[in-house]
């Protein structure tokens, strides 16, 4: 059993075979994905699309958020939809957290001091109805703990963490979980596969960013993009780097997932029963 804890399902490149994704998903042993916002006008799409595609992938959810690379075209009026979004979503088990924001210090010209705004409005938010965090972290890592350690943030994950060991400790330290994917199957990231195979167990979460960051054998294969389908391969390769058992490292991450997102257990606890 497997969890993608960050996928953009709603990306153009799935719009045309959505459906065909999401079985393939499950039937390579996917019982669960997360569908991160990256604007707020996505928010009711996003609760549609999930509600659409549940009878496929009963452990299907999503977070709300405006993603750091969207900040520029965003405004207060968005900060205002989104916080009136959440309302709405708090009422749906399928809403499991604030997401995806954070902090993009590695793409030029894109200006800071709003990306701080953005992010801390939306930190704000979630600790004000107690949820969860998913969180871009590209080259932020400082900045990021810098705010988190300001707020009570309940817990969330790091998605494609590629920090250093003493910044991957610090956000273990504050309650999160650090997403890893298709980037630690590259034998020539080194820093990634290592933080992957020495961080504790109880710290990591599976995910893709499907349609984005392919695994490297997807190279090799006549395939358009990265899917979810995915996932049990990229836990193999990172169990392989632990050294550890495949099945053990799935139930761990698995955990993990759930540990980071509370609410999610809601729709898998039926699954976890059988």
């Amino acid at each position: 059993m497997w969890l993608d804890t960050h996928c953009h399902l709603d990306a153009p490149e799935f719009a045309s075979h959505l459906g065909e994704v999401i079985e393939s998903a499950a039937k390579n042993q996917v019982q669960g994905i997360l569908l991160p916002a990256v604007k707020a006008s996505d928010a009711a799409n996003i609760r549609t699309l999930v509600a659409q595609y549940a009878q496929i992938m009963p452990g299907l959810v999503y977070t709300l958020g405006i993603h750091p690379l969207y900040v520029e075209q965003s405004t207060q009026a968005d900060l205002d939809l989104l916080a009136s979004e959440v309302e709405i979503s708090l009422h749906d088990p399928r809403f499991v957290g604030i997401g995806e924001i954070g902090l993009d210090y590695f793409v030029e010209g894109l200006d800071r001091t709003r990306q701080a705004y953005f992010f801390e409005q939306q930190l704000d938010l979630a600790q004000t109805h107690d949820l969860p965090v998913v969180m871009h972290v590209r080259r932020s890592q400082d900045a990021i703990l810098k705010a988190l350690r300001q707020r009570r943030i309940r817990s969330g994950i790091a998605h494609a963490f590629n920090g250093s060991m003493q910044q991957a400790e610090q956000f273990i330290q504050l309650g999160f979980r650090l997403g890893f994917g298709g980037a630690a199957t590259y034998t020539r990231a080194l820093q990634i596969r290592r933080l992957a195979a020495q961080l504790p167990l109880s710290c990591l979460v599976t995910e893709t960013d499907a349609p984005d960051i392919p695994p490297a054998w997807l190279r090799d294969e006549e395939i358009a993009h990265n899917a979810p389908q995915f996932i049990p391969r990229i836990g193999a390769e990172l169990a392989a780097l632990r050294q550890m058992d495949i099945t053990a490292f799935a139930a761990a991450t698995w955990s993990n997932a759930l540990t980071a997102l509370p609410r999610w257990s809601a729709t898998l606890s039926p699954l976890r029963s059988k």
